[in-house]
């Protein structure tokens, strides 16, 4: 047993298998998911869990080097959650379509309850050295 950071199994496992380069999307339920990409779907009602903690607990367990979201997210709230939790990273900010588009590179799309729109983040995996 783990004494702290993220504890669902499989997504501890995807977040070890990534390699540089690879993709993983924290994104709200409404994100379109191109078939074989593999979605782990934390939401379990409208808003829970909310983007900014599972985006932060995905972190702390991934090395990223950069993040790309939606130019059209303009939401205070969720501006702020992408301000805290992807500060020190190359972030992109491209037209929604796009980012959709990246989520059929991805390794995985991790589903939260966030009903905010826009609340996407693409990750593109770095390395620890």
């Amino acid at each position: 047993m783990r004494a702290d950071g993220l504890w669902h199994p499989r997504l501890l496992h995807l977040i070890a298998a990534l390699g540089h380069g690879d993709l993983l999307v924290v994104a709200d339920p409404g994100l379109p998911v191109p078939p074989g990409v593999e979605t782990v779907d934390l939401v379990w009602r409208r808003g829970d869990p909310l983007f900014g903690p599972v985006l932060g607990a995905v972190l702390a367990e991934l090395v990223a080097e950069h993040a790309t979201v939606a130019a059209e997210a303009a939401d205070p709230g969720l501006l702020a959650a992408f301000a805290e939790h992807l500060e020190g990273l190359a972030v992109e900010r491209v037209p929604h379509d796009a980012l959709k588009e990246l989520t059929a590179r991805a390794r995985v799309v991790v589903r939260t309850g966030e009903s905010t729109p826009y609340a996407n983040v693409v990750l593109r995996a770095g390395v620890p050295f």
